[in-house]
């Protein structure tokens, strides 16, 4: 009989499982479970998708002021199908990822899971998102580059029976631990199971392999593809598993969220624009090792961009997360200090000439005297809305008038007390306002001063600053 040996806890103990004891316990765990009444209708209703998913390299991550990732970009497209808002959820620890599904606190589970008949048992499994199979991570020797082509192979394991009584180290409760156990059995030796943490990416597990922390471990061959890329001293050539089915998952309770999320799964993957994003986070070697350099890739630091030092002492003195004004900047800019628009804003904060005169910026193209400037104004907005008490709304306000002028707020203000909604959020009430003063019988109404105003820029940008700022809040310490 096999011993499969667990490493990275004070006990170290051998627990041998009956198959009567696993029916048992899978029995417990569908009693346990609590029963969730949310999938489509509720998904609809509410207007809001909840989806877990894992910050790494490949599923999403913020990049030069923008969040990225395959998991993103495709969940930004299903929601956009859905017509319904998308919150995403990270799962700080792999294993935290079916437990929140089906204690209700997400919808979906965006992640490359393998399909095993064990996770069949706790999670309906949409069609697959793309096909891999599992890969050993290995490191050649530091002078790799001047060895000897056979003293080099000699140096590296090539066929998974060498790992017997060798240490491979792995999170618990994974695919990888899975394949482990069954190859353990199939070799009929011992292979000794260091147990990681579920914390712990993918993509540091590998570079930990690289670092020589650890010896060896496993990984989808797609994501080992792309790190070993930047990594060349990495050696992926062993597989250690036929190809496997990675799909998202719903509860068991969810079935039509699953239909309709399979619908648009089987017509999406017909599309050239799903080839594209696969392409980009696991093909696209050159924009992966520019990234992973990069002091504005989320993974390598807390920074959104270069100007991050400025902004946060401009927004400490007008008392604003200084995320929020770097979303707003990138928003305006993209942090680009020689940006021009095509009314005659430049600069990082997009100031007018005419405002540029008041606020005392002359040189707009500065990032100092922009930010300076542009923080400043917003401080003199923000003191125009002291009628309204939460600061979150007011905040908005304040946005809504930096982007398109303080008087169509107001104009858009005075039109909705007029037509009985609360003037004093921007909600589901001034913004719905301020749409509508495109139109010509709305701008025309007498309580209406400024006149016509392309009432979709204000309220995009609101939307759209807030949605990256609650990226920022995920990635991004304050």
């Amino acid at each position: 009989m096999k011993k499969i040996i667990f490493l990275g806890s004070i006990l170290i103990s051998m627990v041998f499982f009956s198959c009567n004891s696993d029916k048992k316990q899978e029995e417990i765990n569908k009693i346990t479970l609590p029963k969730i009444e949310r999938d489509l209708k509720e998904v609809l209703k509410d207007g809001k998708l909840r989806v877990s998913t894992t910050y790494s390299g490949t599923s999403y991550f913020l990049y030069r002021g923008s969040p990225k990732g395959f998991e993103y970009e495709l969940l930004e497209r299903f929601a956009e199908y859905l017509n319904v808002e998308l919150e995403i959820v990270v799962a700080n620890d792999i294993n935290n990822l079916i437990p929140n599904l089906n204690k209700g606190k997400v919808d979906l589970i965006a992640h490359g899971l393998t399909i095993t008949s064990e996770r069949k048992e706790k999670v309906s499994f949409s069609e697959y998102i793309y096909l891999s199979h599992q890969i050993l991570v290995q490191k050649k020797p530091d002078n790799w580059r001047k060895m000897k082509w056979s003293s080099l192979e000699r140096s590296l394991i090539h066929d998974p029976i060498e790992l017997i009584n060798d240490t491979v180290s792995i999170r618990a409760e994974t695919a990888y631990m899975h394949r482990i156990n069954n190859l353990s059995d199939e070799i009929g030796g011992d292979i000794i199971i260091d147990t990681l943490h579920g914390s712990i990416t993918t993509d540091e597990i590998i570079k930990m392999v690289v670092d020589g922390k650890i010896k060896y471990t496993v990984a989808d061959d797609n994501i080992a593809k792309i790190v070993s890329s930047y990594y060349p001293i990495l050696d992926i050539e062993v597989p250690i598993s036929f190809s496997q089915r990675n799909a998202w998952a719903t509860r068991h309770s969810s079935p039509l969220l699953l239909k309709e999320l399979n619908k648009w799964l089987k017509e999406f993957k017909k599309e050239i624009d799903y080839y594209v994003i696969y392409d980009n986070y696991f093909e696209n070697k050159r924009d992966f090792r520019r990234r992973i350099k990069s002091d504005f890739y989320s993974a390598n630091g807390n920074t959104i961009s270069k100007y991050d030092e400025l902004i946060k002492k401009e927004s400490k003195k007008i008392g604003w997360d200084w995320r929020l004004v770097t979303s707003l900047i990138y928003q305006e800019s993209r942090f680009d200090p020689k940006s021009n628009s095509w009314a005659g804003a430049g600069g990082l904060m997009q100031i007018m000439p005419a405002t540029a005169k008041e606020l005392g910026v002359k040189n707009r193209k500065d990032p100092t005297e922009s930010v300076v400037g542009g923080t400043k104004y917003l401080s003199i907005i923000w003191e125009r809305f002291e009628d309204i008490e939460d600061s979150i709304q007011r905040k908005k306000f304040t946005m809504a008038s930096y982007n398109c002028g303080h008087g169509h707020v107001l104009d858009a203000q005075r039109l909705a007390k007029k037509r009985g909604l609360d003037s004093t959020k921007w909600d589901d009430n001034v913004e719905k306002i301020i749409l509508e003063l495109s139109l010509q019988k709305n701008y025309n109404d007498p309580v209406v001063k400024y006149g016509y105003v392309r009432g979709i820029e204000p309220y995009n940008y609101v939307q759209q600053i807030y949605e990256r700022y609650d990226h920022y809040k995920k990635f991004i310490k304050e």
